[in-house]
């Protein structure tokens, strides 16, 4: 018996494969195979970026701007970033307080990095987007993960909030619109978080707003900075291009924040990666200062119309319920009503994976399990795929739940 001299960390043996990317390798490896398979595993825009931010990509390509750009992002995509934050949020972020990175969990990582050690907590709302967790923990930090189920709309309430804050807190981690329930705060939960806020000036606050312009209600989402300026000066601010330009591929994410803790991100990435590639960056700060951001409103009116068919569809399958999404790229499914029943060869559903398990193989629906996010029994899809295939989806899943659902009542 061989020993192998590759001793892991402690750090990498506190996290795990990303729950998106272990559902998604598992569909590809059955696509793979001959199955019909639909991959609804990954908030990734079925859209192709935008032609025009294509073109300003090749036109860098021509002008030769191949090289390493500054650590932080190049100098233009910078001063775009601020002017998108005064023009559409008018919020004041000079260049020197934003750092751009390879995605916005890039940003995120580095924060963490940067202000975290041993014996740290991150008050993290469940349920989460994974990665949100791993971080804190591969940067030596607990999370606190504080529940927050259907009864409150999937958010943080004011009072969860202070039970949750102890001395060691550092971290409260916002994301709105969120991943993996599509919730978004009201000025009034906002209101009475930062009233709570307000009482420890220790904890900084990390707004994630990636899903900011994907919203499906009357009015844009409040933001946290407008309802609480005086936050700022701890608040840092996550974005990105992959969702608002369907740019997922071409790695481009920003942080605004203090300009000491932005600093501190800065070192951190020279030792990290250094600067981001610099044709994403030109392609993003050509997609920032366009005048024609008819891109952006066409795909969210068509991500609404999706949330719409996805909501109606599942919540006439008995068994499945779904609060239907305000924003984001997802829909967090309800599947309590599945849990015992007893599939065609006899296999009890225990859980919502043994349900993601089954909705995989009996009709080629991949999804991922609530457990990944925090909360049980639920699943998750991605909306981003064609109203023809989230249609698809929903009679594939009413087929697979009505066959569970047959083999109980000839049990009976």
């Amino acid at each position: 018996m061989t020993t192998s001299p590759f001793a892991l960390s402690q750090r990498v043996q506190r996290v795990k494969l990303s729950a998106n990317a272990a559902a998604s390798a598992r569909a590809a490896a059955l696509i793979a195979q001959g199955r019909d398979v639909l991959v609804l595993t990954v908030g990734e825009p079925d859209f192709d970026t935008p032609e025009p931010i294509k073109q300003a990509a090749i036109a860098a390509l021509a002008r030769g701007e191949t090289k390493y750009t500054a650590t932080p992002g190049t100098a233009t995509l910078r001063a775009s970033i601020s002017g998108k934050y005064q023009r559409e949020n008018a919020l004041s972020y000079p260049p020197a307080q934003i750092i751009v990175a390879n995605g916005a969990k890039q940003v995120i990582y580095q924060a963490l990095a940067a202000t975290v050690d041993a014996g740290d907590e991150v008050i993290v709302p469940t349920p989460y987007w994974p990665s949100f967790p791993d971080i804190v923990r591969i940067n030596d930090a607990t999370p606190v993960t504080v529940d927050c189920d259907e009864s409150s709309a999937f958010k943080l309430s004011a009072q969860a909030l202070e039970q949750a804050i102890t001395p060691q807190t550092r971290w409260l981690i916002l994301n709105s619109p969120g991943n993996p329930t599509g919730a978004i705060y009201r000025r009034d939960e906002l209101q009475a978080l930062a009233e709570v806020l307000r009482r420890h000036p220790r904890v900084l606050v990390l707004w994630d707003e990636i899903y900011e312009h994907i919203w499906f209600n009357a009015e844009a989402p409040v933001h946290l900075l407008h309802v609480a300026p005086d936050l700022k000066e701890r608040t840092l601010l996550v974005n990105g291009a992959s969702k608002t330009y369907a740019m997922t591929g071409w790695r481009i994410g920003w942080g605004a924040g203090p300009a000491a803790l932005v600093q501190a991100m800065i070192v951190v990435q020279s030792q990290a990666s250094s600067a981001p590639n610099s044709i994403g960056q030109a392609a993003t700060a050509w997609a920032l200062e366009a005048a024609d951001q008819s891109f952006v409103t066409q795909a969210r009116v068509a991500y609404a119309a999706r949330a719409a068919l996805v909501t109606e569809g599942l919540n006439r399958i008995a068994g499945l319920s779904l609060l239907g999404p305000q924003g984001s790229l997802f829909a967090y499914v309800n599947c309590s009503g599945l849990i015992g029943l007893v599939r065609p060869d006899g296999a009890v559903i225990g859980s919502d994976a043994d349900v993601v398990e089954w909705l995989l193989e009996a009709e080629g629906v991949a999804a991922v399990d609530g457990a990944s996010f925090g909360l049980s029994p639920y699943f998750r899809i991605s909306i981003a795929a064609s109203e023809s295939v989230l249609s698809d989806a929903v009679g594939r899943i009413e087929r697979a739940v009505g066959a569970l659902r047959k083999e109980v009542a000839a049990a009976a």
